[in-house]
């Protein structure tokens, strides 16, 4: 590991930094492009389907548990996701699941539009728009490796997030327009448009300015190995445990913001799309900032954690939606910061051969956590308070932040410094 530390530390001394160092890639480019328009359009989908889950049932709790549902698949089956993208062609296997993304919003689209959508339909689209993320989230976070030289991994990653906040921020400020003025359904039917742009973006790269990556033949116990080989590395069990506790109780914004926008402030889709746009904002700081970042720690890490989990808890006590607002964008800011670093470690410090399964246990705990936390989420800003649902999140980031930081894990001797090397320009 030192020798790969201190040839990064050559690069990055003959190489003036360059924030936007991995766009000079054609390939790069083109999926940053494409990944930009889907998110928006995915996000656009989410705002719409809890605002339809919400308008049928006024419920928090079965907003959880749809959110749950949209993240069951992947919490139990992400493993043989990650396996299958460590054995197959990325490319191929994300224009296929992007495709049947697609069609599944489409169909969202015909049930809302015939007025025939209820809870158990649009929870069996959801379900199954939650298998097929079983099989497209781990090639997706491993296909970056795949379009950019390594030095530029880190910067492709923070840029990467950057793509999708911006999206984050364009995509809920039109839906809540539309969602006022239409309702959800043209929300479905643009994000079902909007998968053409990734799958237009795959099918027309250079296959042979693709970074080379070994695949993994076909053998027992590989899941298996997969686990075992992060549990026996600090430098990837330290971030993914911070990652499970702030997956499952921190990233839980589509439950507990427009509980705090209905709830505490008794305000419309079109706050919550607010609150959602802001949030995004800040995301976008926050991956400018982590794109010149020039080193990742797990103990910088286990900060950004701390400072994430106290914005989160000044956030659920503000007094007024404006102000609401403004922490908000803080804490979208520090919570981009968390999530690129902790992806850029995962990525950095694990063998390419692991990579799709090391990024799909990333997947389970950020995205499939929801599962557990979303219903528990839901429950407590329901009948405790929606500003508590906010809070929850925040004392947990603490807690885990804290908790690594106590550990002392910087002091060890395998915590050597990995660099991102976003500041390399090609």
């Amino acid at each position: 590991m030192r020798d790969r530390i201190s040839g990064w530390r050559r690069a990055s001394a003959e190489s003036p930094v360059s924030m936007f160092s991995s766009l000079r890639v054609p390939n790069y480019r083109l999926y940053f492009v494409g990944q930009s328009i889907s998110v928006a359009g995915n996000w656009m989908q989410n705002l719409a389907i809890g605002w339809l889950v919400l308008e049928l049932t006024h419920s928090g709790t079965v907003l959880g548990v749809v959110t749950a549902a949209r993240y069951a698949p992947l919490f139990l089956l992400g493993s043989w996701g990650g396996l299958l993208a460590d054995r197959v062609d990325n490319r191929g296997l994300l224009t296929l699941t992007q495709t049947c993304s697609a069609l599944l919003s489409f169909a969202l689209a015909l049930v809302s539009l015939s007025g025939t959508a209820n809870v158990a339909t649009v929870l069996v689209l959801v379900l199954l728009l939650g298998l097929v993320s079983v099989f497209d989230n781990p090639p997706r976070q491993s296909m970056i490796s795949q379009l950019v030289p390594r030095p530029y991994l880190g910067n492709a990653i923070a840029l990467n997030s950057i793509s999708t906040n911006l999206a984050r921020v364009v995509g809920p400020g039109v839906a809540g327009g539309i969602i006022a003025t239409m309702g959800v359904t043209p929300c479905f039917f643009i994000n079902a448009v909007s998968f053409l742009a990734v799958v237009g973006s795959l099918l027309v790269m250079r296959t042979s300015a693709l970074v080379p990556t070994e695949r993994v033949a076909k053998a027992k116990g590989q899941i298996l190995a997969g686990w075992r080989y992060v549990a026996s590395r600090p430098e990837l069990r330290y971030p993914l445990m911070m990652v499970i506790v702030t997956g499952v109780l921190t990233w839980e914004f589509p439950v507990s913001l427009p509980l705090l926008t209905t709830g505490t402030f008794h305000a419309g889709a079109e706050a919550y799309g607010a609150a959602l746009a802001c949030l995004a904002v800040g995301s976008v700081v926050g991956g400018l900032v982590a794109a010149r970042r020039r080193v990742v720690t797990v103990r910088s890490l286990a900060i950004s954690a701390l400072l994430w989990g106290g914005l989160i808890c000044v956030a659920s006590a503000a007094p007024t939606l404006p102000l609401a607002y403004v922490a908000l964008t803080f804490v979208g800011s520090a919570a981009v910061t968390f999530s690129s670093m902790a992806k850029t470690l995962l990525q950095m410090e694990c063998a390419p051969t692991m990579r799709g399964r090391v990024m799909s246990l990333w997947a389970i705990f950020w995205r499939g956590g929801s599962v557990l936390g979303a219903p528990l989420v839901g429950a407590i800003g329901t009948y405790v308070g929606p500003r508590y649902g906010l809070l929850v999140g925040g004392v947990a980031a603490l807690a885990c932040g804290g908790a690594v930081l106590a550990l002392r894990f910087d002091r060890s001797p395998t915590a050597e410094v990995t660099r991102v090397d976003s500041e390399l320009s090609p």
